[in-house]
C-alpha cells in the first residue's frame, strides 16, 4: 500500500465482531466493506454481555452505543443453589466502579442495530459466502461463491466459530466439546427474586441456570443440560422436567417462555490458536479464539480486538505497511485472549460440578474464597488492558476455583 494513501479493509462476517470492527476501522478513517453470507441480520432468542473492559475499548474511540437505552446496567450478580438459596453476591458493581465503567445486558438484536447505527455509508453485503483467498504484494482478493470478488490491502475474519478465513489459514478442526448445549430464551417477565439489573446463576449438579434482567421489562434466560440436546419440539418438555423441583422463578420463566421461542445451541471452544493471521489476512473474535460462555466475555474479546486493531492499522497509515500493523494487533491481543479462553474452560469445569461430593465442595469453596481474591479476578477481567489506566497484564491465578 502505498504510504498516505487509508488502507481498504475487507471485513468477513457481520456479526457483533465483524460489526464493531467496521466501526472501528472507520472511526480511524479506514476504508472498510463487510462481507456476511447471511442473506439477513437476524438474533432472535439471544442475549449477550458488553462487560466494562469492552466499554473501555469503545469508549477509547468515543463509541457511545446507548447500552444505557438499550438494555440494562448489572447491578447486582448473585450465585444461588437450584432452590434459590443464596451461596453468595460477587463484588460485581464495587469492581465496575473500580474500573471505571459499568456492564450491560441486552438482547444480540439490539446490539446488532446500534452497531449498525453506526456504520453510515459502510456497505455491506449479504449473501456473501467467502470461497477463496488469494494474496500478493499489493494485499488481498477475496472470491464469493456467487461469483462476485473483493479487493483490499487487508482481509480480516470475522466469520465466527466455523470460521472459513481461519479454514484457509490453518486447515480444518475439531470443536472442543463441553458435554452439554445451552438452551434460552428472552420474555417479558419479572420475580420478586430478580431485582432490578440483577444477574442470578443457580447452581445444581452438573446443572446451571441462570435469569437476568434485560431492562424493558425482558428477562434473559439460559439453562444447560449435560446430555444429548432435546429435540426443538420437545425442549420445553424436558426443561421442565429437568428443572422442576428448582426455585420457584426459575420454573416461572421457563413456563412463560413459548416453545418456539426456545433456541438450543452448542457449548464448545478451541484450543487457543497462537497464530491468527499470515501476510495481509487476519483473525478477529470467535474465528480467531472461540471461548466458553461462562465469563460472558465473548463479544468483550471481540470489541477489545476491533479497537485494538483500529489503533495498529491507525499507526501504519504514515508508513504504509498494514501487513505490520495486523502482527503488531495479533501480539497485543495474544495473551489476553488466551488467558481468557483458558480461564473459561476451568471455570466452567468448576461451575459445572457433578456429583454429591464435588457439588458440596464447589459450593464451600466458592462461599469461603477470601472476597479480595474473586474482585482480583473480576479486576482483570473487566479491565481493558491496552487502556491509559490498564494495570499491568499479569495471567490470572486460578487455583481458588479449582476442584482437584
Amino acid at each position: 500500500m502505498p504510504s498516505g494513501r487509508p488502507a481498504k479493509a475487507l471485513v468477513i462476517g457481520a456479526g457483533i465482531g465483524g460489526l464493531t470492527c467496521a466501526v472501528a476501522l472507520k472511526r480511524v478513517d479506514v476504508d472498510v466493506e463487510v462481507y456476511e453470507r447471511a442473506t439477513e441480520l437476524r438474533e432472535a432468542g439471544a442475549a449477550l454481555a458488553v462487560m466494562s473492559n469492552a466499554v473501555t475499548a469503545l469508549a477509547a474511540l468515543d463509541i457511545d452505543l446507548g447500552l444505557d437505552e438499550r438494555g440494562r446496567a448489572v447491578e447486582s450478580f448473585t450465585i444461588a443453589d437450584r432452590r434459590g438459596r443464596r451461596i453468595r453476591d460477587l463484588p460485581f458493581g464495587e469492581v465496575c466502579d473500580r474500573v471505571g465503567a459499568r456492564s450491560f445486558c441486552l438482547s444480540r438484536a439490539d446490539l446488532q442495530q446500534a452497531l449498525l447505527s453506526q456504520l453510515a455509508d459502510c456497505p455491506l453485503h449479504m449473501g456473501a459466502t467467502a470461497d477463496g483467498f488469494e494474496t500478493d504484494d499489493e494485499g488481498v482478493t477475496v472470491r464469493f461463491r456467487d461469483g462476485r470478488s473483493a479487493r483490499g490491502d487487508v482481509l480480516i475474519g470475522a466469520d465466527g466459530f466455523n470460521s472459513a478465513v481461519r479454514r484457509h489459514l490453518v486447515g480444518p478442526e475439531k470443536a472442543r466439546d463441553s458435554g452439554y448445549h445451552f438452551q434460552l430464551g428472552i420474555v417479558p417477565f419479572r420475580h420478586p427474586a430478580l431485582p432490578p439489573g440483577g444477574v442470578r446463576q443457580y447452581w445444581g449438579d452438573g446443572q446451571r441456570f441462570a435469569l437476568i434482567d434485560l431492562g424493558h421489562g425482558r428477562c434473559y434466560w439460559w439453562a444447560n443440560m449435560s446430555n444429548q440436546a432435546p429435540a426443538p419440539d420437545r425442549v420445553k418438555e424436558a426443561l421442565e422436567k429437568t428443572y422442576g423441583n428448582w426455585a420457584d422463578e426459575v420454573r416461572g420463566a421457563i413456563e412463560a417462555t413459548p416453545q418456539e421461542d426456545i433456541l438450543i445451541v452448542p457449548s464448545h471452544d478451541r484450543p487457543h490458536l497462537e497464530q491468527w493471521g499470515d501476510g495481509p489476512i487476519t483473525l478477529l473474535g470467535d474465528a480467531a479464539h472461540p471461548m466458553l460462555t461462562t465469563l460472558a466475555q465473548g463479544a468483550g474479546m471481540a470489541i477489545e480486538d476491533a479497537v485494538v486493531l483500529a489503533g495498529a492499522l491507525s499507526e501504519s497509515a504514515t508508513d504504509g505497511d498494514p501487513v505490520s500493523a495486523l502482527r503488531a494487533y495479533e501480539r497485543r491481543r495474544r495473551d489476553r485472549t488466551r488467558t481468557m479462553v483458558t480461564e473459561s474452560r476451568l471455570t466452567d469445569k468448576f461451575q459445572q460440578a457433578a456429583g454429591p461430593l464435588r457439588t458440596s465442595l464447589r459450593d464451600i469453596r466458592f462461599r469461603l474464597t477470601p472476597r479480595r481474591v474473586l474482585a482480583q479476578q473480576l479486576t482483570r477481567q473487566l479491565t481493558f488492558p491496552h487502556g491509559p489506566q490498564a494495570a499491568p497484564y499479569a495471567e490470572p491465578r486460578l487455583d481458588s476455583l479449582e476442584l482437584r
